[in-house]
């Protein structure tokens, strides 16, 4: 493959990383949540400036020969609870299918969808009236405030109740008349036999599915100007893509921090790691994953906010905890997040109208981050207006002078994102902490003292990792169809269905009949686990499953483009490194003292330093707390380790 681009946009910044004949290059730009399109043309613009010297995005987009694309806005979006207002219709025998919803998580529960939600018979649609009915349920959820629809049926014929309702909604709502709201059916996406597991598919994916299609088919028309040869591709949260088209909202969900963990498992596999934690901090959300024996944990039932969804997802736990997000004082302590300035206004420090309080600007007045080389120098960070927030928002409220604040600032935050990780990671002494994202590097050390862990790796393409972890992803498409009572006739009629509906996606992504891996499999519950049976080209049940009443067909569709690198790296001390000049750096108990300060770009193979210090890097900054020492490794990587 020639020239690819990786896209993966943040809540504050958006990430590129070029892969051009094996070389890799990258650069940011600002995202900019008023319109996602321009931050993402805004990167393809700058990175035609990386690769031919000047800025020719023309040029870029007729030469690519694949533009792949992750978000965070999904999470982003579940994290601050940004969306639509969700009205949610059910039919089945019990009313109590909203408690058991909000059983799950009450708080996100009650964010998309609270009182809004009518309750119908299981005979409703059945009846002389079924259409009153319909309509009744309807009006009462657009009046209560609903902007779209869930439908959710019960039972083993919930998908012929479903399309039962949707007859009438079209009859009486077409699509085509101004202010029609939107309907998704449960059965839209998937024969899931879990009610409860469908639903809240059903529901997220309603929530995040207005503002990833307005941007993405905004994006892809824009795209069209250019004659663009190659579609854009949509990074999923299973690990694959696929076209605009053909992606479902629900598997937008933290596609970005997908995608760094596909970069860790490359990383750890490079380095011989097998035990890593994973923390990619951008400026809104810390994304935390784990890789152990070879690979991240994936659930076949994948969990969004801890919410058992029906498809598979890679288990990223998204705290809301980044370069952006809010610190307040609150009853004598410091509360961070989940609120976000995101790029727009931003930290004070960007001096874009921003008035609360973040790390970015604490890190700022500690001395860590240097206002002129701040983002590739392309963004000047104002030290006054970072004083006023903080000593607005922090010191004053409580009682401290400005360097005690930063203190405590910097001590809160580094807790915090180690609590995270303990939530959801297994820490063992022989874990290493993987610190990227553009906020990772900066606190790693900190907070791997506060987690316990005592080495930390910073790849030399941190700041765009969970980018660059997109690279030569599969494509595919998956489905999905719930068979009772089946025998071999059935399979067979089943599984062609699917063997057609498949034909017809690949064939959308360019690639014809033949040219791709069809998988199928039977998946069935056995004492309460899900247990899958690969069916071979013959299509016959298998005859442990024989006599079974429930099961579920899978088909996959894979187009294969990952290559499997057999390279290898180290870590070995060699000289001691030169530093490229100083820094003033606030620290605990000494006050601020003057400290090396390490670019990246002029450090070789084995080049180590001890804390405390400074390493620096286009678009990140690291730093070594004192008791801590680095080492560079032949492939650039960085390596910090606590001392005894």
């Amino acid at each position: 493959m020639g020239l690819q681009i990786n896209i993966d946009n943040g809540g504050t910044l958006t990430d590129i990383c070029i892969i051009q004949d094996g070389s890799v290059s990258k650069t940011k730009v600002l995202t900019t949540p008023y319109d996602l399109s321009k931050c993402f043309f805004d990167g393809l613009t700058k990175a035609s400036g990386v690769i031919y010297g000047e800025q020719n995005v023309a040029r870029l987009l007729e030469e690519v020969d694949l533009i792949r694309y992750s978000t965070t806005q999904g999470t982003n979006a579940i994290c601050e609870r940004k969306g639509s207002r969700l009205g949610l219709i059910y039919c089945g025998p019990a009313n109590d299918l909203a408690v058991r919803l909000a059983e799950q998580d009450e708080d996100l529960y009650a964010a998309l969808v609270g009182d809004r939600v009518v309750h119908l018979e299981p005979d409703a649609m059945q009846r002389d009236d079924a259409q009153m009915v319909a309509v009744k349920a309807i009006n009462k959820l657009t009046a209560a405030g609903a902007n779209r629809l869930v439908v959710s049926f019960d039972g083993k014929t919930f998908v012929d109740g479903e399309n039962l309702f949707r007859k009438i909604a079209l009859r009486k709502y077409p699509r085509h008349l101004l202010g029609a709201v939107p309907i998704l059916y449960g059965s839209d996406l998937g024969s899931d036999s879990d009610v409860v597991r469908r639903t809240w598919t059903a529901l997220i994916n309603s929530f995040l599915h207005p503002a990833m299609e307005a941007f993405l088919f905004n994006a892809e028309n824009r795209l069209r100007e250019y004659r663009t040869k190659n579609p854009l591709l949509i990074f999923r949260n299973d690990g694959d893509s696929s076209r605009v088209a053909k992606t479902v909202a629900i598997k937008t969900y933290s596609s970005g921090p997908r995608g760094g963990m596909e970069g860790m498992k490359s990383f750890s596999r490079l380095y011989g790691f097998s035990d890593v934690v994973a923390i990619d901090i951008g400026g809104t959300t810390t994304d935390i994953g784990q890789y152990v024996n070879g690979t991240v944990a994936e659930q076949r039932r994948g969990h969004v906010e801890g919410i058992s969804v029906s498809f598979p997802l890679c288990e990223v736990m998204s705290a809301g905890v980044g370069g952006s997000s809010i610190f307040k004082a609150h009853e004598g302590r410091i509360v961070i997040g989940p609120e976000s300035v995101g790029a727009v206004p931003g930290p004070a420090s960007f001096g874009r109208g921003g008035k609360e309080a973040t790390i970015t600007d604490a890190s700022l007045l500690c001395g860590i981050l240097d206002p002129k080389s701040y983002f590739g120098g392309d963004l000047a960070l104002d030290a006054e207006r970072a004083a006023a927030a903080v000593n607005l928002n922090i010191a004053q409220p409580l009682g401290l002078g400005l360097d005690d604040a930063l203190l405590h600032m910097q001590h809160a935050y580094e807790e915090k994102v180690a609590i995270e990780l303990h939530r959801f990671t297994k820490v063992s002494p022989d874990t290493k902490l993987l610190a990227f994202g553009g906020a990772g590097p900066l606190n790693a050390c900190g907070i791997a003292e506060k987690a316990g862990i005592s080495s930390v790796a910073v790849p030399k393409m941190a700041a765009v990792f969970s980018a660059y972890g997109i690279g030569e992803c599969d494509i595919s498409h998956h489905y999905a169809v719930t068979l009772h009572d089946c025998d071999n006739k059935a399979l067979r009629e089943a599984l062609a269905a699917l063997k057609t509906k498949a034909s017809r996606d690949m064939f959308a992504e360019g690639f014809a009949e033949g040219s791709y891996d069809i998988r199928a499999r039977l998946v069935v519950l056995v004492d309460g686990k899900e247990v899958g049976y690969d069916l071979a080209d013959s299509a016959v049940v298998p005859d442990a499953l024989k006599g079974t009443s429930l099961m579920e067909l899978e088909l996959s569709a894979v187009k294969a483009l990952r290559t499997e690198n057999q390279k290898q790296a180290t870590f070995v001390a060699g000289k001691k490194a030169n530093p490229d000049g100083t820094r003033t750096l606030l620290t605990k108990g000494k006050g601020r003292v003057d400290v090396p300060v390490f670019k990246l770009s002029s450090m070789a193979t084995g080049d180590t330093g001890v804390g405390p210090a400074i390493i620096e890097e286009d678009f990140f900054t690291c730093r070594v707390l004192d008791g801590w020492s680095f080492v560079i490794s032949d492939a650039g990587d960085i390596l910090l380790n606590k001392k005894g």
